[in-house]
């Protein structure tokens, strides 16, 4: 849509553009016609199989791989992009009628080209820490300096950490007077990491003046709400710090309980029409990234077209060609194809939402009246007069402020009732009302409720991308984070695959959903060549059968195909067998034991456990410099500890070795002359296989013969040893 004229009231504030993709689509179909083939042939031929259970097998797994790719072609079939015009915005709507935005996060520098006055910093501290609370007082305190500077020397590059590194330094064609000042703020920034280091190695006074007297002697798991406005009435936004309130006799639903006590203080004290939630590891890496938000806010002429907008996850400092496989890339297409159906899913960080969304409100019910009785909210948003006021004013689509005008602090009491443990009881709560509970995948939980009632979403990618995080830099962590993606997704899909999705939706859905049974398919996959090779079968054809040709095909141009979707990324040949590889070796290990975890806890044998991921931050120190390690050749190598989630990949690892053993033993045995006869016999496919495995398992490999933590530890190794000597010794005696 675009038109020549020079009124900006004309033009568009976004464009949507849809790439057809001609040429993937018929690569995706040559490649379903192989696995279709592949099909077909199983079943044609399965009668003249000698041993019928590798057959058998064989045709279950690829039938799985070809429904898992026919998902992907009906995900991936137009690619969205959106195009924001934030210049347009700014002629056109002057900054007092933007939307006020609440900001959720757990570490805090938020500075944006925004009225500061429209927006309000919440933190949420579930370690209820006098340390998170005394570096938020410091930093708003260094913001009152840092602000101003951003704002007159237009800094795009504006979190501190960033900003002053180890290479940045002013230029001699720089102003002296810009030169000053910038060595000044860093000075005071360098000060502000040296006070935060010195905190932390000693014990805060607890007088009954000091500000840290409600921090003496808590028990984090058991004490009253915390709640302190830090900022309120300045040229920065409202700052406040909330720890809620823990008690051992409440579930306190990790990350979506603090989530749902966020938006409830910040309904009670500013009541933002808008909220953004930001992790804590991400940081803000476009200034005009709200902009760029209420481009598609305000140019959508009927609101319930976007439920709420999702900006990219993307990492700074990440490690080169992404050895660990975790950074995304791979699903670049597949979130495009999603942005151009019902709207992409919720990635739990980087998104604006709409409060009266929710609240439970559905786009075909989009006003409620004047005349809500605030009475009959009790049972949706608990029994704090002063909430449901502020409910009825989002539900009702009147003035979202709070009905006084008071500043935050003039809401303390009434936050910290909200903030308790016993407020959601006999509510909806967690389950019609805020992010729902029963998964360890609360965002994606939540978005099949918005947009199982109806909402639409989108997907915002500026340049440069508006918010940046850091990924785990080894394995162990990456692990972790993948098994706790795979569980959650999980039970996200047995308790909410429900409600109105279109249908293209809810087949993203269960694509997303449906990671940790992946598991099972791999892990099977992975064993059947070692399987025929110990066993004397088959599950592939043979060179000399026509059919051969299907299984071949299928391998070359699959990859080929992969890897030119990633060229057209930018990426590199490195980077593609990383993710390959990957993609081979973490279902089978961190999705796996999601799969095993969401099986025992509908069993009743455990409940879910919410792992934090450690992401290890190497970039600045107590002078805001950034190190070296990120050009440390050992970076990027596999560490191990005795976690039992790559016991299975050693047993993979270890099988296909020895079934590779296994025919290089059978071939010295016999004549020169006859290799090539008993090659064809012992199976060419069945072993290319074999080595392929070993080669997507090759850190494993190495961490058999390394040293340190770059070594599996004995205590997995012989556990592993021992299952797969069991394997072969079954397949041997039974088989």
């Amino acid at each position: 849509m675009t038109t020549n004229t020079e009124d900006s009231s004309c033009l568009p504030l976004q464009e949507k553009i849809i790439h057809h993709n001609k040429t993937a689509r018929a690569i995706e179909f040559v490649i379903l016609s192989l696995l279709v083939s592949m099909l077909v042939y199983r079943v044609v031929f399965f009668r003249d199989q000698n041993h019928y259970l590798p057959w058998l097998l064989a045709l279950v797994c690829e039938s799985w791989f070809t429904f898992q790719w026919i998902l992907c072609i009906c995900i991936k079939w137009n690619q969205c992009f959106t195009k924001t015009y934030p210049e347009r915005l700014l002629k056109r709507t002057s900054k007092f009628e933007f939307p006020a935005v609440d900001i959720f996060v757990t570490t805090a520098d938020p500075i944006f080209d925004y009225p500061t006055y429209k927006l309000s910093l919440y933190l949420s501290d579930d370690a209820c820490s006098p340390l998170t609370f005394y570096s938020l007082v410091e930093t708003t305190k260094f913001a009152q300096r840092w602000v101003p500077f951003c704002n007159k020397y237009n800094i795009q590059v504006r979190a501190p950490f960033r900003y002053f590194t180890s290479k940045s330094t002013v230029l001699q064609d720089d102003s002296l007077e810009f030169q000053r000042e910038w060595k000044t703020i860093k000075n005071e920034y360098g000060d502000l990491c040296k006070k935060i280091e010195l905190a932390a190695q000693r014990p805060f006074t607890c007088g009954r003046k000091s500000d840290f007297a409600v921090f003496c002697d808590v028990d984090r798991s058991d004490h009253p709400a915390i709640i302190k406005v830090i900022s309120e009435d300045t040229d920065l936004p409202h700052v406040i710090y909330i720890s809620r309130e823990k008690n051992p006799k409440y579930h306190h639903h990790h990350k979506a309980g603090a989530m749902n006590v966020l938006a409830r203080v910040s309904g009670v004290m500013t009541n933002a029409p808008l909220m953004l939630n930001v992790d804590c590891d991400m940081y803000a890496n476009n200034p005009q990234a709200f902009l760029h938000a209420m481009c598609m806010l305000l140019d959508y002429k009927n609101d319930q077209d976007c439920g709420f907008i999702q900006f990219p996850q993307t990492f700074y400092d990440s490690l080169k060609d992404d050895p660990f496989g975790n950074q995304l890339h791979n699903y670049y297409y597949i979130l495009n194809g999603v942005a151009a159906l019902q709207g992409v899913f919720y990635m739990g960080t980087n998104c604006f939402h709409r409060r009266k969304v929710l609240y439970g409100l559905s786009p075909n019910n989009k006003k409620i009246t004047e005349n809500v009785r605030y009475e009959d909210l009790h049972e949706f948003f608990g029994n704090s007069l002063e909430f449901r006021e502020s409910a009825a004013r989002i539900l009702s689509g009147s003035n979202p402020k709070t009905k006084d005008e008071k500043s935050p602090s003039g809401f303390i009491e009434a936050a910290i009732h909200v903030a308790g443990c016993s407020y959601e009881d006999g509510t909806r709560w967690g389950k019609k009302v805020g992010w729902l509970y029963g998964s360890a995948s609360e965002d994606v939980l939540t978005a099949i409720d918005i947009h199982g009632r109806g909402w639409r979403s989108a997907y915002c990618s500026p340049d440069p991308d508006a918010f940046l995080g850091c990924v785990p830099s080894t394995y162990p962590s990456a692990m972790i984070q993948q098994k706790r993606w795979s569980s959650g997704l999980f039970e996200a899909l047995i308790l909410a695959l429900k409600g109105n999705l279109w249908f293209r939706q809810a087949l993203a859905y269960y694509w997303l959903c449906l990671w940790a049974v992946r598991s099972i398919v791999e892990l099977f996959y992975a064993f059947l060549p070692a399987y025929c090779i110990i066993t004397g079968s088959h599950f592939l054809p043979k060179v000399n059968e026509r059919a051969f040709v299907i299984p071949v095909g299928l391998f070359v141009i699959y990859n080929i195909y992969v890897l030119w979707e990633f060229k057209r990324l930018g990426a590199s040949l490195r980077m593609w067998w990383n993710l390959q590889r990957m993609g081979r070796v973490t279902p089978i290990t961190a999705w796996l034991f999601g799969f095993l975890s969401v099986i025992a806890k509908l069993v009743g044998l455990s409940k879910t456990v919410f792992e934090v991921t450690q992401k290890e931050n190497k970039l600045s120190d107590s002078d805001g410099d950034t190190d070296s390690d990120s050009d440390d050749k050992n970076v990027a190598r596999f560490t191990y500890d005795k976690s039992p989630i790559i016991t299975p990949g050693v047993v993979v690892l270890l099988v296909n070795m020895t079934a590779v053993v296994n025919v290089v033993l059978r071939l010295l045995m016999v004549d020169c002359s006859e290799i090539w006869m008993h090659v064809l016999g012992l199976g060419v496919g069945e072993m290319f296989c074999s080595v392929w495995v070993i080669l997507c398992f090759w850190e494993f490999f190495k961490g058999l013969f390394g040293n340190g933590k770059y070594g599996i530890p004995f205590s997995v190794m012989w556990k592993s040893g021992f299952l797969a000597f069991s394997f072969v010794l079954l397949c041997k005696r039974y088989f």
